[in-house]
């Protein structure tokens, strides 16, 4: 099993984001709570809801950790994060972050650790202020538009009605895989969420082998 402490969506706060593309990492948290809420073996506690950050303490996998959403604004994520670690005694390679990602499309996310950021202003805040970029990543694709000046204003956008579907089902295998990287390690996890694959033709979600992911 890797150890990890906290899990950060990251996103920008206030309603005029709350769908967008940017903010992928907020809605993921945001299903894990709302699973955690109807769950009670998942032991969910709200530990902050003002200032720098929205804390919380559940249970996953068996194992407790902390769901964070920095309420910064993406560029600064890495000082709330830098707080919360040091307040709570997390080294850099027990953080999980939850982020979109330019170079995967809607349907698809990948999980890894280290590595750069790929221009993620989020990211990069992140290993600023934590001082290593040992991190886990879990990027939850958005796609990119067509022209590479059109990228601000992608990120900024809400995703289509025709998007929602694969983000919902995303959310809902990335909330299976972080179970099973609690349970199973970071090896079987990252072939499992590695390989999904939503359907957008058919409107449906292949099935996860999560005999051995969260219960």
């Amino acid at each position: 099993m890797d150890s990890v402490g906290l899990i950060v969506g990251l996103g920008n706060p206030g309603p005029e984001y709350e769908r967008t593309r940017h903010n992928f990492g907020f809605l993921a948290v945001d299903a894990i709570l709302e699973a955690a809420a109807s769950r009670k073996s998942m032991h969910l506690e709200v530990l902050q809801r003002e200032g720098d950050f929205q804390l919380w303490r559940c249970v996953i996998g068996g194992s407790s950790c902390l769901l964070a959403k920095p309420m910064t604004y993406m560029n600064l994520s890495g000082k709330a994060v830098a707080r919360i670690c040091g307040r709570h005694g997390i080294g850099p390679t027990e953080v999980l972050v939850l982020h979109d990602e330019l170079d995967l499309p809607v349907g698809r996310m990948r999980l890894k650790r280290s590595g750069g950021s790929n221009g993620h202003k989020g990211i990069d805040s992140i290993a600023e202020h934590l001082g290593s970029v040992d991190f886990l990543r879990l990027r939850l694709g958005i796609g990119r538009p067509e022209h590479s000046s059109q990228v601000v204003g992608w990120v900024l956008e809400n995703f289509s009605a025709a998007e929602m579907p694969g983000v919902e089902a995303v959310c809902a295998a990335a909330f299976k895989g972080i179970g099973l990287l609690f349970r199973r390690g970071l090896s079987e996890a990252t072939q499992v969420v590695n390989s999904f694959v939503w359907a957008p033709a058919a409107q449906t979600v292949p099935e996860m082998d999560t005999s051995k992911g969260m219960r």
